[in-house]
């Protein structure tokens, strides 16, 4: 039977979300980033090629938004953006085996979306993680792990996310992790 896209209901979306700068800060307010999900909060290195080394079929990105958008005020502070300024934001789910595993967020400031920076908008299905490890120009610096306020089961309670960096242009991606890609018996 073919893989269809990921069947999740509409509700699921990036929760807000407490972060701090190390597992072990986090850990000390939430035991489970200790737990089978810590493998997932510290990969180094593309997160989509964990995610796509997990899968036994297929791995896939769908988008649920991307565009213009105002960040939220926490965002727009550890990237130094003044508040209310928009950025291009975009919102995906990272699915494997026709499953929703992560949603993942990116806001990027117009000052990075110049020169090379342009692809940025038009990645389509591609994951970004694959094009930000297949250029030297970007850096990563270093994760955070945040506690989610997940609002049911199977809603996101965990998630990393980090800054990188091109030259003056920074951008932050968030990955939050459903439950059942760190709850399933094969990690990768």
């Amino acid at each position: 039977m073919p893989l269809k896209d990921c069947d999740q209901p509409p509700e699921l979306s990036i929760p807000p979300t407490f972060w701090y700068r190390s597992l072990v800060a986090a850990g000390l307010y939430c035991p489970e980033v200790h737990g089978p999900a810590r493998y997932w909060l510290t990969v180094e290195g593309s997160f989509t090629r964990a995610l796509q080394q997990k899968c036994q079929e297929r791995f896939h990105v769908e988008i649920l938004r991307e565009g213009f958008s105002t960040p939220t005020p926490e965002e727009a502070k550890r990237l130094n953006l003044a508040p209310r300024q928009l950025a291009w934001v975009r919102e995906v789910r990272l699915c494997g085996d026709g499953r929703p595993w992560v949603l993942a967020r990116t806001v990027i400031p117009q000052t990075c979306l110049h020169g090379h920076g342009r692809r940025l908008r038009n990645l389509g299905n591609k994951p970004l993680g694959a094009y930000l490890f297949s250029s030297p120009e970007w850096q990563r610096g270093p994760l955070e792990t945040g506690l989610c306020k997940a609002r049911s089961n199977g809603h996101p309670r965990l998630a990393r996310r980090s800054l990188f960096h091109r030259g003056s242009c920074a951008l932050l991606v968030g990955e939050y992790l459903l439950p059942r890609l760190y709850q399933s018996p094969n990690r990768g």
